[in-house]
């Protein structure tokens, strides 16, 4: 369990176990992808404790990006890089975290939505070889935001 953008507990890991097959590594790594970013612990802690497989995953799950990189645009552009780069089990496991993401922010923070819909479309396209049938739903999930941001003008 993570906390998404808004601050509100969620966890993508139920639609991704139940959309796509997934080996124990990819779990491992889906449950930790923000550990890096939200807690102490660095990468390698998650080599130490649960291999490096599964830190190779997390590691290109973590924004690289810090406030002394520039404004919330810039940091959102280097972040794109290495995800870019990323192993296709990595975009599936950020796919599943977008789709879950953005279905709280629309919720809970609908001011800053609009900003984030912006940045995820600039990541879903940097996350095609992730699992298809994630992508099209988040692509999907998207849309939805949009539309749904659109009716509350």
């Amino acid at each position: 369990i993570s906390y998404s953008v808004t601050g509100v507990q969620t966890c993508a890991l139920p639609i991704f176990v139940k959309t796509v097959q997934h080996s124990e590594t990819m779990l491992a790594a889906a449950w930790l992808h923000d550990v890096v970013e939200d807690t102490p612990k660095n990468i390698d802690d998650i080599i130490v404790n649960f291999g490096l497989t599964v830190a190779v995953l997390v590691e290109s799950l973590t924004d690289i990006s810090r406030p002394e990189h520039g404004n919330r645009r810039t940091r959102k552009a280097l972040d794109l890089k290495p995800t870019a780069n990323a192993l296709p089990a990595a975009k599936t496991i950020k796919l599943a975290d977008l789709i879950d993401n953005t279905r709280s922010i629309i919720v809970h923070d609908p001011a800053f939505a609009r900003v984030y819909l912006e940045e995820k479309e600039a990541l879903l396209e940097v996350l095609r070889e992730g699992d298809q049938t994630l992508y099209q739903l988040a692509r999907q999930t998207l849309r939805e935001a949009q539309a749904t941001l659109g009716a509350h003008k």
